[in-house]
């Protein structure tokens, strides 16, 4: 009887079927799967909890502005402007340098200023202290200046993206002398180069000031006060008039405008500076590519539309001529007496 338990037929044996090759596949697919998604799952909460919930930006950093092919003493006075107010674009890694022109009134410091700004690459934007606030106090000054010397003080002379140069014309009498150690030591940390521009013949600027004094009321070219003109018509009705020197005042006032000259070059000596007339320009206009070099500017021709006033002898410019003449011979000033240069 046990033995018939043994013994089973062949056909009688129950095989499992044959699982699936495609069924296989989606198991281990669906189960890879599964795997991936919790590993990412633990991963974000890693990072969760390392950052704080902070996402992390990526900042791109500018590749300073360089000056190459400059020497170690001039790389003080080269700078690369990063304006607020808009983009150099292009030029944003053209260097510039800072200047000013220091000068007193009626010494031709308007019509230099125009021949630089024919220049394409020289910003000078004028007479900027003339206005009363900006030259209050030392602190307001400095703030004009920076805004300058980056470029984001917008004159009719601003050349803007490819500034090579920029300035300003600055009368000794607006801050400057008051202030004179605070603004050397300005220039001195600022890059800033010095342009003196003086008249030898003081008399002839005294005539030129008081002319301008009388336009100022008498505004003698329609109705409307010109301190430059850009015609010969223009020109010749303002040197119509001539003033009467005070002979009592007269070497007082030629010594005090002599002195302040003086000074003001004793007291910006240490700065980068050159020192130009108004008499030997117009004598030798070759000295604006001096002036050019000094700048490191391409040299280009200059020019400007402005016409000069007075021109000719001093006799004829003066009422009380024969006063003057007898006031300042036998003095250190005799020689403003003669015509210095021809038009």
């Amino acid at each position: 009887m046990a033995a018939d338990f043994c013994f089973f037929s062949k056909d009688s044996i129950i095989k499992p079927p044959k699982a699936s090759p495609m069924m296989l596949r989606m198991v281990v697919l669906i189960f890879a799967m599964v795997c991936g998604v919790y590993t990412c799952s633990i991963g974000l909460k890693q990072i969760g909890v390392h950052s704080s919930g902070r996402i992390v930006s990526v900042h791109v950093v500018e590749k300073p502005c360089e000056a190459t092919d400059i020497e170690p003493s001039e790389k003080p006075y080269v700078h690369f402007p990063k304006p607020k107010t808009f983009s150099r674009a292009e030029c944003a890694c053209n260097p510039v340098r800072n200047f000013a022109i220091l000068s007193t009134q009626r010494s031709g410091s308007g019509w230099f200023e125009t021949l630089l700004n024919s220049h394409m690459n020289i910003s000078s934007n004028g007479e900027i202290f003339s206005v009363k606030v900006r030259k209050s106090n030392v602190s307001t000054i400095l703030d004009t200046l920076d805004k300058l010397y980056n470029l984001d003080f917008f004159t009719s002379a601003s050349k803007n993206e490819c500034t090579a140069a920029v300035g300003l014309k600055w009368m000794l009498n607006q801050g400057l002398m008051q202030n004179h150690e605070q603004i050397v030591e300005y220039f001195k940390t600022r890059g800033v180069s010095a342009i003196f521009l003086f008249r030898r013949n003081l008399l002839r600027r005294m005539i030129s000031m008081l002319a301008n004094s009388y336009d100022q009321s008498a505004k003698l070219v329609n109705g409307t006060h010109k301190s430059h003109v850009h015609s010969p018509k223009e020109a010749e009705m303002l040197a119509s008039y001539k003033p009467t020197i005070n002979t009592t005042l007269l070497i007082p006032n030629l010594k005090q405008v002599d002195n302040m000259a003086i000074k003001a070059v004793q007291y910006f000596n240490s700065t980068r500076h050159i020192i130009l007339f108004y008499e030997d320009i117009i004598k030798n206009q070759t000295i604006l590519n001096d002036v050019q070099d000094f700048l490191k500017v391409p040299k280009r021709d200059l020019h400007s539309r402005q016409v000069k006033i007075h021109k000719g002898t001093l006799s004829s410019q003066v009422e009380n001529w024969v006063d003057v003449e007898k006031t300042l011979k036998g003095t250190p000033y005799e020689s403003f007496l003669h015509a210095d240069y021809k038009i």
